[in-house]
């Protein structure tokens, strides 16, 4: 058996290709994001010429419209997840931060809510919901915490406020898009709405 490294050579070039495909996979979900339109056909050849690679090269890395959007979704909610993990969520009391979580994801949501329209229509619900589920799973655990304190009402199942918050933070988005609500109202008239129905019948717990 030949036990000599590998030639410089071979691996700077293999290198080379790791991070060509990294830029091509990197521009592909970009322009994925700018060419989602809100009917959601998506056009695998408007996405190829906006990020300057060719189809072959798309769908080498993307074999099927479901695996592109997929991974375009995929990474937006790792991007609100990001967004979210600068908030102190497992520390602050939950009737504060919670407004301040609904300000912050809904814009990323509305960054993505073409992309998010056409997934809905080539994604099956358990598909999406699983991706929206490391965002969701950071909502649930406020959400439970403020239950616990005594500042969110209870009388309701927990995955169905999860949901409900999830939902009208995705009517705001809607909004802003179909231009019924401006962008810097949206978000304030989202948290206004959820932290009222969350604390509807709850008596005020000061410190909680």
């Amino acid at each position: 058996m030949d036990a000599r490294p590998p030639d410089r050579t071979t691996a700077d070039a293999g290198r080379r290709r790791r991070a060509d495909a990294e830029r091509n996979i990197a521009a592909i979900l970009d322009a994925t994001v700018q060419c989602a339109p809100s009917d959601g056909t998506l056009n695998m050849s408007a996405i190829a010429r906006l990020a300057g690679v060719s189809r072959v090269t798309l769908y080498a890395h993307f074999p099927t419209r479901e695996a592109l959007l997929g991974a375009a979704l995929q990474r937006a909610f790792r991007q609100t997840d990001e967004v979210l993990s600068g908030l102190p969520l497992d520390d602050a009391p939950p009737a504060e931060v919670l407004p301040e979580l609904i300000r912050t994801s809904w814009q990323v949501l509305e960054r993505h809510r073409n992309l998010y329209m056409a997934a809905s229509a080539d994604l099956p619900p358990a598909t999406l919901r699983a991706y929206a589920d490391l965002v969701l799973g950071r909502v649930e655990k406020l959400l439970s915490r403020g239950q616990s304190a005594g500042v969110f009402r209870t009388d309701m199942p927990l995955d169905w406020l999860v949901s409900t918050v999830y939902t009208l933070m995705h009517l705001a988005a809607e909004q802003v898009a179909t231009a019924h609500t401006p962008p810097d109202v949206a978000g304030d008239l989202a948290s206004a709405t959820i932290m009222s129905l969350l604390t509807s019948g709850t008596p005020a717990a000061p410190g909680a």
